[in-house]
């Protein structure tokens, strides 16, 4: 029986653009792919299973496939589709990152219509002030280090703004992979350290800047999702009691009144259960102690009109998800797809 909900989801999906050819095609192969001891063919295989299971109407895909001039992300979405057979057959993306790592959404087309629809102005080479909230591959003038002096923020992957039309509504959705706080290229703990605060505060001047996107939408009474890797969470790292906030915590705007805010309801347990048990969207490997740890860092966020209307939310977790750990091929498929877990939204 077919669902009577509309289910969407996001997913990071780890470096699926060594996937594909640069025609799109799919290098279902022996070689190896980005996910240790794992080939190309064999994560192909799983996200296939995965993206089945899955069944949703839309995929916020983190991570998708380059957009550039000698790749489209678009065409290699929509082949890996076809050959999945997936429903979500038509693909959507929007400013191209400087990474090889796009935000991307697969959708099916006989259930919503989706479009590109990024907001604000251009700014200009200098940038604009937090009050205008600029369009996101352009810059921000902003003060992220508390000196006085504003700085010119830029996304490495700029934010994924859609608006997309069902049968029965109108939404708004914004898809997010935040700057990673992890103190990649440190020689030392004290560059470590260095390099940990500077990146926390690029990727709270990011957060901030997504909060003033959505606030203007609140305002005009869209009603809203915000979903991606956030690569933050409450209480996730030490450094977060330097700033006092995280940067979900600011996108979701807690601290404002019930109708101001966004809500998920895996970051409000985070926040009343910090230092005890959370749930978790990702698991790394861990070279120093030789062992997996678990973060939670991938959120789908919804404004209130969307909340008190029954959304029910849903972390497809290898091993805590019985309805996923009771399928040994899926539970398989999900640790070899990537390193994160896909979430999803019924409404």
């Amino acid at each position: 029986m077919k669902r009577q909900s509309l289910r969407l989801a996001t997913w990071n999906v780890a470096w699926m653009n060594a996937l594909f050819d640069d025609q799109g095609g799919l290098l279902d192969d022996d070689e190896p792919s980005s996910r240790y001891g794992v080939s190309r063919a064999g994560q192909l295989a799983a996200i296939g299973i995965v993206l089945t299971a899955l069944d949703a109407d839309g995929i916020m895909l983190i991570e998708a496939p380059d957009q550039s001039a000698r790749r489209s992300c678009v065409r290699a979405l929509e082949t890996l589709a076809r050959r999945i057979g997936l429903r979500a057959r038509r693909a959507v993306v929007g400013f191209a990152s400087d990474t090889e790592q796009e935000i991307a959404f697969l959708y099916d087309p006989d259930v919503i219509e989706a479009r590109h629809d990024p907001q604000g102005e251009p700014a200009t080479s200098h940038g604009a002030p937090l009050h205008l909230a600029p369009r996101f591959d352009t810059g921000l003038r902003h003060d992220a280090d508390g000196d006085g002096n504003e700085e010119l923020i830029r996304f490495s992957k700029p934010p994924l703004e859609l608006a997309v039309t069902t049968a029965h509504r109108k939404l708004r959705l914004i898809g997010v992979h935040a700057k990673s706080k992890a103190p990649h290229g440190a020689d030392s703990a004290e560059e470590a350290r260095r390099i940990s605060i500077a990146n926390r505060r690029k990727q709270l001047a990011e957060c901030t800047w997504v909060r003033a996107r959505v606030e203007g939408h609140l305002a005009a009474g869209d009603s809203l999702m915000v979903m991606g890797d956030f690569n933050d969470g409450p209480g996730l790292d030490k450094y977060e009691q330097l700033f006092g906030v995280s940067g979900v915590e600011l996108v979701m705007g807690l601290r404002l009144p019930r109708p101001q805010r966004l809500f998920d309801p895996h970051a409000f347990l985070a926040i009343n259960q910090r230092g005890g048990l959370t749930p978790t969207t990702a698991r790394f490997w861990n070279p120093v102690h030789k062992c997996y740890f678990e973060a939670l860092l991938d959120y789908i966020m919804v404004s209130h009109d969307l909340f008190t209307k029954g959304a029910r939310w849903r972390i497809w977790h290898p091993f805590n998800d019985p309805g996923v750990a009771g399928v040994a091929e899926l539970s398989a498929a999900v640790l070899a797809g990537s390193d994160h877990f896909p979430v999803t939204v019924d409404m």
